[in-house]
């Protein structure tokens, strides 16, 4: 991702972290705010233990912890 985006991405999870307990509540708002500021269709995958395999856009791809849980973020 452009560093920009990165930045976004870091502070909408920081947000999700703060409003939600549950990953899942977490993951849902990250995708949301995503598809609303940069269109869809945007994935997002938030957990302590996960693996991944994804295709994704060029540029449209980010994957980083908040305290122990990791968001992974992509566009496809």
């Amino acid at each position: 991702m452009v560093e920009e985006m990165q930045q976004q991405s870091i502070d909408i999870a920081l947000a999700a972290v703060e409003k939600f307990t549950i990953e899942k509540d977490m993951a849902s708002f990250v995708k949301r705010e995503f598809d609303r500021k940069y269109g869809p269709t945007w994935h997002v995958v938030v957990g302590k233990n996960f693996g991944s395999y994804v295709t994704h856009e060029t540029k449209h791809f980010i994957y980083f912890y908040v305290d122990i849980r990791a968001f992974l973020i992509w566009k496809s």
